[in-house]
């Protein structure tokens, strides 16, 4: 492309474009550019022709089949230098293949040797067409051929081409699937906002129908940057060159940056070597009618020139510090994803190492909960599931406040109710109050494992003293004056059945609890879900029989407690046993009170004798209410506090072997090969994103040093 130096573009804001084009750039931020398109039969090659100065083949074989960057820069020496830029997600092997390969010193460009070159290039982006049968597999390339032009008297600028877009096939050459797989190409590139689109119609055409211009406009919604280029003046019906005159003068289909009008060489002149284009041209718009009459800033492809040389330096100055933003954030952004990603984790060690850093991590965190020291890490506040101490204690709370209110199955006699129902038959009245046994939420996976929920009764508000006189009576034996010690475990383990149902509701509630919080802990240390999968399915069947052991526990806990022996050491039960005996004869003694002037509440000892001598039964179940209501007490804060030391905090929470210390690097370490890499082996999508992400980085990074 040669000019006058009047009209010299920027080269140093030209030469900066094309080098981040040449790092793929483009792929990633938005870049000024000329983008040149059009149909097939638009005559979008002869155009580029008169705007570069380049040969293109006539062969239809040949036609374009990939973008074309085609650069000019001004220089000393001349030198055309032809390359191929890799698509941005092409294979390694590839891209090797294709940076390898360049053409550079080439003195003169024939349009023969330009054929022969896109023959080559052909087989190397892998393409297949009857002209070149490279056995390749596709039609079209997202590879970019790079033409470069220097010299003297060049111009700056820069050119890309696209594949033209077209409706029908071609027997042998393109599909109908090609159709659309150009015209996304075609659109990909349109739809950069920092694209010049020269748009070439052909001007005997109704200008309405044109797809390409459908889709500029769909593309550029407010007609900023789309140039309109007419081609075929020559063909137009008379009588319709007022329509084509509209759109110059701006009468018709608007656009910002107008439109222009050009005429290519017929194939007459093509043939003819001694033909020259623009002499012919001038004169076609200086002496033929209307076209004469037009202004010569939008006649002419010199004239078009120009105008895309101060078009497309204007994009790259107003944008230039827009691309310099863009790159830097899209480099921060592309950092961001790639650490999102974790390390790299193809090797066995990398593998071993990524886990065992997740270990770590996941014991650390477990420590600072276990501690109730949630300021330590900021996890605690966007997780409340990770406050496990808290949550233990509050539901210890909870059951013991439970089995304190709920644990027995009648409520026992105080004082003067004892002694009423020592005279009376009064039977027991079950309460309709239902209190549940759970609080917390099975997680799927442990349905099979954990104590179904299910309501229990209130404790009967009256009636024990007729239940044990009815047990007593129906097991009793040639005891005199007291009854047999089979009688108290066969009571006692009536009196003690609502146990069952609230510590095996208990300890599912706990073992929930930590069960989420192993599964929260993991999903917040570790973003790849496919390695929180891995882990959870090898980590479930050593969690589950931890799990397993603490419900075993308390079952344990329930057949000492409710089948064994009674047995306590505990002189609180002497204690208790004493009291209830003095609470009793207490009551029955007011019951024969009076006041005694200067003596206050006094009894009469006749009275007391009276009192004191019930029968032999009633004394029996009198004796036995009271030592069944002192054991209970006694039996009762033990067995809380045995379920919740042994059961859940040993079991399941702070002991040497719990859930939450399985994760750890003695477990990392234990695993074999195929089982860290069904874990922490990377997916084919994964080593793809991290490899594109990798090269993306370096091209942005390159792209930061071109611009500094």
């Amino acid at each position: 492309m040669e000019g006058s130096t009047n009209n010299l573009a920027d080269p140093f804001l030209l030469e900066t474009i094309d080098k981040l084009f040449e790092h793929n750039i483009g792929d990633s931020v938005s870049l000024p550019q000329l983008l040149v398109v059009g149909d097939q039969s638009s005559g979008k090659s002869s155009v580029l022709e008169g705007l570069t100065n380049l040969p293109f083949p006539r062969d239809s074989g040949l036609c374009t089949r990939f973008a074309t960057q085609i650069t000019f820069r001004r220089t000393s020496a001349i030198k055309i230098a032809v390359s191929i830029i890799p698509s941005a997600n092409a294979e390694s092997g590839h891209v090797e293949k294709l940076r390898s390969w360049k053409k550079n010193d080439l003195q003169f460009f024939s349009r023969r040797t330009f054929a022969d070159i896109l023959i080559e290039v052909n087989r190397l982006m892998g393409i297949g067409n009857s002209t070149a049968p490279s056995g390749g597999t596709k039609t079209f390339s997202d590879d970019v051929l790079k033409i470069e032009i220097c010299g003297p008297s060049q111009q700056h600028l820069s050119v890309i081409d696209v594949p033209g877009i077209f409706k029908k096939t071609t027997a042998g050459m393109t599909t109908k699937s090609d159709i659309e797989v150009v015209r996304n190409m075609v659109i990909t590139y349109m739809k950069n906002p920092r694209s010049v689109i020269l748009a070439v119609i052909p001007a005997n055409v109704d200008i309405a129908n044109q797809e390409i211009l459908e889709m500029a406009d769909e593309c550029d919604k407010q007609g900023e940057r789309t140039l309109g280029v007419l081609t075929k003046p020559d063909l137009v019906d008379r009588g319709a060159e007022n329509r084509i005159v509209d759109l110059i003068e701006g009468r018709g289909h608007k656009l910002k940056l107008g439109w222009s009008i050009v005429r290519n060489p017929g194939q007459m002149e093509l043939e003819d070597s001694k033909t020259d284009r623009h002499a012919v041209e001038k004169d076609f718009f200086k002496t033929k009618q209307p076209w004469a009459k037009l202004n010569k800033n939008r006649v002419g492809i010199q004239s078009l020139q120009g105008r895309l040389r101060e078009i497309l330096t204007e994009k790259i100055r107003n944008e230039f510090p827009n691309v310099k933003s863009d790159i830097t954030k899209k480099l921060n952004n592309c950092k961001k994803q790639l650490e999102a990603l974790g390390p790299c984790r193809e090797t066995r060690q990398q593998q071993h190492d990524f886990l065992l850093d997740l270990a770590m991590n996941f014991q650390r965190t477990t420590s600072l909960a276990l501690e109730a020291h949630y300021g330590g890490d900021d996890v605690f506040d966007s997780l409340p599931s990770l406050k496990l101490a808290t949550a233990v204690v509050d539901r210890n709370a909870v059951f013991a406040e439970d089995v304190w209110k709920r644990g027995h199955t009648m409520k026992f006699s105080q004082g003067v109710q004892q002694a009423e129902e020592t005279n009376g038959d009064t039977p027991g009245v079950d309460s309709k109050e239902m209190a549940k046994i759970r609080y917390n939420e099975t997680q799927r996976e442990l349905e099979d494992l954990l104590h179904e929920d299910r309501k229990l009764s209130e404790p009967k508000p009256t009636g024990i003293i007729s239940w044990l006189e009815k047990v007593y009576r129906s097991s009793r034996g040639f005891e005199l004056g007291t009854f047999d010690s089979s009688l108290l475990p066969i009571i006692w383990k009536k009196q003690s059945a609502n146990w069952d149902d609230l510590a095996l509701g208990y300890i599912s509630d706990i073992v929930i609890l930590v069960h989420g919080f192993t599964v929260d802990l993991l999903s917040a240390i570790c973003e790849d879900q496919r390695v929180r999968a891995g882990l959870t399915s090898v980590l479930m069947d050593g969690l589950i029989e931890r799990y397993k052991q603490s419900i075993d526990h308390v079952q344990f806990i329930l057949f000492v407690e409710r089948v064994g022996t009674p047995i306590t050491t505990n002189h609180y039960f002497i204690d208790n046993l004493k009291k209830c005996r003095q609470e009793r004869l207490k009551a029955l003694m007011q019951k024969q009170s009076f006041e005694a002037a200067n003596h206050g509440t006094v009894v009469k000892l006749d009275s007391i004798l009276t009192t004191s001598t019930s029968s032999n039964l009633e004394h029996t179940i009198c004796d036995l209410h009271d030592i069944l209501k002192s054991y209970y007490k006694v039996a009762r804060k033990r067995f809380v506090d045995v379920v919740c030391m042994q059961a859940a905090d040993f079991h399941l929470v702070t002991g040497p072997a719990t859930p939450v210390r399985l994760f750890s690097p003695v477990f990392v370490s234990q695993l074999k090969e195929e089982q860290l890499e069904r874990i922490a082996g990377e997916d084919v999508s994964t080593r793809r994103h991290r490899a594109e992400l990798r090269r993306e980085i370096e091209n942005l990074e390159n792209g930061k040093k071109i611009l500094i």
